[in-house]
């Protein structure tokens, strides 16, 4: 969990001025010290205390106790918000509003290794607060992130990039992932719905298309439309998407090569966006996320790109 990110932090630190290695005080967040420059330059082993993450040292915390963060609207911060930045080789661009955004995937968590170092935003790391790591979304937001398993959600304040694990949407601190039922699991199935503070109870508009279900040369390939927005029936589950497609003709090549390749069972998604049609190829359900993991390294090594974890129910 936490290899990753020390890796992925350096090369962030070195574009957004971020993830400075102050270390904290005992028993609580390092406060940044005026003028104190990033020590990006230090080896990722005398940045951290500690070589591994995990949960506190003292007895699990009483998360009902928390109050969860009230969005309200903040200027944009200084430092992690650049508006395109490259970590591990990809690039990855920030969206110029919080506002609509929703979507699924795998949530992960972070904890005490960070505890009191800088984040993205260049506030000190506190895992005993409601708060989380995103790749795209301005610093800082709001956003309520909801577990698909279990129904249980909180309200965090997003300011952090993360996580940069191919396959991971959002990186919870250690309280969020305890209120919501993700860790001591580790990873989790959820929905991450951006909160616009001046317009709180706005909701993204999902327009669905339906297409008729075709067969290829290479075997059958399922279409169906593709789920609203808080569309609810049943379990999360997995799919990783290869790719999304304007034209059909497209699509069923790309899910032929997948059918031929051996992944398993592919369909065809269509869906209305900004007034088009887009066809999305995905393979899948997967049974869990280190199923998700485990395809997601054999379809690169294929060749085939990184593909984009889809969560539906």
């Amino acid at each position: 969990m936490s290899a990753w990110r020390a890796t992925a932090c350096l090369g962030l630190a070195l574009l957004l001025a971020a993830c400075a290695s102050h270390k904290p005080r005992p028993g609580g967040a390092a406060a940044p010290r005026g003028g104190e420059r990033a020590e990006t330059e230090r080896p990722q082993s005398e940045r951290y205390r500690q070589n591994r993450d995990g949960g506190p040292d003292a007895p699990p915390i009483d998360v009902s106790k928390i109050p969860e963060p009230v969005p309200r609207v903040e200027p944009r911060s200084r430092y992690g918000n650049k508006e395109t930045y490259t970590v591990l080789g990809r690039t990855y661009t920030l969206l110029p509003s919080a506002s609509g955004y929703v979507e699924r995937g795998i949530a992960s968590w972070y904890g005490n290794k960070f505890h009191g170092y800088m984040t993205s935003s260049f506030e000190p790391y506190d895992m005993y607060a409601f708060s989380a790591a995103h790749k795209t979304l301005p610093l800082p937001s709001y956003a309520r992130v909801t577990n698909l398993e279990n129904g249980k959600s909180v309200v965090v304040r997003v300011n952090d990039r993360g996580p940069f694990h191919e396959n991971r949407l959002i990186d919870l601190s250690y309280a969020a992932a305890v209120k919501i039922g993700v860790w001591p699991k580790g990873t989790g199935l959820v929905e991450v719905r951006a909160i616009d503070p001046e317009h709180p109870n706005a909701l993204p508009p999902s327009t669905v298309a339906a297409a008729p279900p075709r067969r290829t040369p290479d075997g059958p390939v399922v279409a169906r439309p593709a789920p609203a927005a808080g569309e609810a029936g049943g379990p999360p589950r997995i799919y990783l998407q290869l790719g999304a497609f304007g034209e059909r003709d497209n699509a069923e090549r790309a899910a032929a090569s997948a059918a031929r390749a051996g992944l398993g069972r592919v369909d065809i998604q269509s869906v209305a966006v900004a007034g088009r049609t887009v066809h999305r190829v995905r393979v899948g359900p997967l049974a869990d996320v280190d199923a998700a993991d485990a395809l997601t390294e054999r379809i690169e090594r294929l060749g085939l790109g990184a593909p984009r974890v889809a969560i539906e129910r």
